[in-house]
C-alpha cells in the first residue's frame, strides 16, 4: 500500500500529527517525475536522492523535504564528563563570558549555539509533533535550569570553541550570543544575512518518540522561501549526553545537514567512525581527536562529495585569504607578538617576515586552535633568498578522544641580525585511506618567534 506526501510514493509512511514522514529505505520513487520532484524541491540531483533516501536515517515529510535522525549514543558513550578540566583553561578564561562568544562578528552569516531555551513555533517539527508551541528548556546538568553554573558555563565555551574550529575557513560568525531573528531568518533571495539556529534540547517532547541524537534539514541553510519552517537544528542531550565534545561533533554534523551535506559511511555502516586519531564530521567524530571535513578518501567510503564544495554552494563562502604566500608580500611578523591566522583551502601556505636585530637563538611556534583543532601544521624557516634553513611537522595522533598531538609545529635555530621568512603550511598524515590528506586540514593557528 503507497501513501503520496508532496510529489513522491511512498511505501510504509507513518503518520506522526498532520505530517507524514517517510523512514529512509521506504520511499520507492515513480520511474522519473516523482523524484524529480524531490530532487528540485531539495536542490539536490536526482541520485543524490536516492543516496539519501537509501540511508535509513534519512526522513522525507509531506512538503518534499528531506531531513535526518540521527541515532542516540549508549549510555556509556553518553557518559563523557560534561565539564572536562583539560579543555577549561585554555577555552574559558581566554574567550568571554559564555553568552557572549563570537568566532566572526559581523559576518553575513550565523550558526547560533542555543544553550538557554527556545520557544519553537510554527515549524516542521511543531507540524511532526501536533504540538504548537514547543518551549524548550535550557541546557542543565545540575537540576537548576534557571541558573548557569559555571561546570555548565564551560561547556558552552568549550562546544563553541570546537565549533567554530570546524566552521572556521567559512566567512561565518558561530556565536552563543542570541541574534536579531532577522539575523538568523532568510526573508527572499535578496536577503544576504541569515543562518541556523542550532539548538541544543534537553527536553523529551520529540526526543522521546525518535529516540534519537539529533534531527536537522538538509540544505537549508541558504533556502530563500519557508527559511523559518525548516528551523531550527536539534541536539538532543538525551541522545547524546551533556559532555562538551559530543554536543560538539553533534551541532557540527547538525549544521552540517543545514548546509547540504550527508553522511559519510561505508557500505557496510551508515556512520564511519573513522581511524586512528581521525573520523569525518559527517561521519561519528565522538572517539577521534581529529574530525574534519572530508571527501571520502579513507578505505571503503560511500560518500565522496566535496563537503567544502558543497557547504559554500549553500551559502557559506569561505573567508578571504589573510595573509600572503610569498616572501614579497609577507606579513610582518613582530618578535614576542603572536600573530593570529587562519589556513581556509587546502592549498593555503602564509608567509611571514621576521627581522632579526640581535645574533642569538630564536624558537618559532605555530600552534592550531587549542581545543578541537582541524588543522594540522607545518613549519618552515627560510633565510632572505628564500633558501630553506629548517623544518618542522611532527606526526599527529591523540593523548585521548578529546585531545590531538602532534598538529603544533616548532623550529628553534641560532640566527645572525638579517631577515628571515617564516611559512606556514596545512598537512596531511600518512596516507588518506588509512590518516588523513591536506584537504580538511584547514583551521585558525597563531604563529610566535621568541629568542630563547
Amino acid at each position: 500500500m503507497f501513501r503520496r506526501t508532496g510529489a513522491l510514493a511512498v511505501a510504509g509512511a507513518v503518520v506522526f500529527g498532520a505530517l507524514a514522514v517517510v523512514a529512509g529505505n521506504q520511499a520507492e520513487a515513480d520511474p522519473g517525475p516523482d523524484v524529480k520532484s524531490v530532487a528540485q524541491r531539495n536542490g539536490l540531483s536526482e541520485q543524490k536522492v536516492r543516496e539519501t533516501l537509501a540511508d535509513t536515517t534519512s526522513r522525507l515529510d509531506a512538503t518534499g523535504r528531506l531531513f535526518f535522525r540521527e541515532p542516540s549514543l549508549t549510555p556509556e558513550q553518553k557518559a563523557e564528563p560534561a565539564s572536562p578540566r583539560w579543555a577549561k583553561a585554555s577555552v574559558a578564561a581566554a574567550e568571554g563570558p559564555a553568552f557572549e562568544l563570537h568566532s566572526k562578528a559581523g559576518a553575513n552569516r550565523v550558526i547560533y549555539l542555543d544553550f538557554d531555551g527556545h520557544s519553537i513555533t510554527g515549524t516542521a517539527w511543531n507540524a511532526d509533533k501536533g504540538i504548537d508551541p514547543v518551549d524548550v528548556t535550557p541546557y542543565d546538568t545540575d537540576g537548576n535550569p534557571a541558573v548557569f553554573s559555571t561546570a555548565e558555563q564551560d561547556v558552552v565555551h568549550e562546544v563553541w570553541a570546537r565549533v567554530a574550529e570546524d566552521y572556521a575557513a567559512f566567512d561565518v560568525d558561530v556565536t552563543t550570543q542570541e541574534p536579531p531573528q532577522d539575523a538568523i531568518n532568510r526573508s527572499d533571495a535578496s536577503d544576504e544575512q541569515y543562518g541556523t539556529r542550532v539548538l541544543i534540547d534537553p527536553d523529551t517532547w520529540y526526543q522521546s518518540g525518535c529516540g534519537c541524537g539529533g534531527v536537522a534539514y538538509i540544505g537549508v541553510y541558504d533556502a530563500a522561501s519557508q527559511h523559518d519552517y525548516y528551523q531550527p537544528a536539534l541536539v538532543f542531550t538525551k541522545g547524546v549526553g551533556t559532555g562538551a565534545k559530543n554536543l560538539a561533533e553533534a551541532a557540527s554534523h547538525e549544521a552540517g545537514h543545514n548546509v547540504g551535506l550527508g553522511h559519510d559511511g561505508t557500505a557496510s555502516v551508515g556512520y564511519y567512525e573513522g581511524h586512528g586519531a581521525w573520523a569525518p564530521i559527517m561521519g561519528v567524530g565522538y572517539y577521534r581527536a581529529i574530525s574534519q571535513w572530508s571527501k571520502g578518501e579513507y578505505a571503503g567510503a560511500n560518500n565522496t562529495e566535496d563537503d567544502y564544495a558543497v557547504i559554500t554552494s549553500h551559502g557559506l563562502p569561505l573567508r578571504p585569504d589573510d595573509h600572503a604566500d610569498t616572501t614579497e608580500n609577507a606579513s610582518p611578523l613582530t618578535i614576542g607578538t603572536p600573530a593570529p591566522g587562519v589556513v581556509t583551502t587546502e592549498t593555503d601556505t602564509d608567509v611571514f617576515r621576521v627581522d632579526i636585530t640581535t645574533a642569538g637563538t630564536y624558537t618559532a611556534t605555530t600552534t592550531p586552535a587549542p581545543t578541537g583543532a582541524n588543522l594540522d601544521l607545518q613549519l618552515d624557516l627560510l633565510d632572505a633568498t628564500g633558501t630553506l634553513l629548517t623544518s618542522a611537522n611532527p606526526a599527529s595522533g591523540q593523548s585521548n578522544a578529546g585531545t590531538p598531538t602532534g598538529l603544533d609545529a616548532t623550529v628553534s635555530t641560532q640566527l645572525q641580525p638579517g631577515t628571515y621568512y617564516l611559512r606556514l603550511d596545512n598537512v596531511g598524515n600518512a596516507d588518506p585511506t588509512t590518516g588523513y590528506s591536506t584537504y580538511g586540514s584547514r583551521g585558525a593557528y597563531t604563529i610566535t618567534i621568541n629568542p630563547t
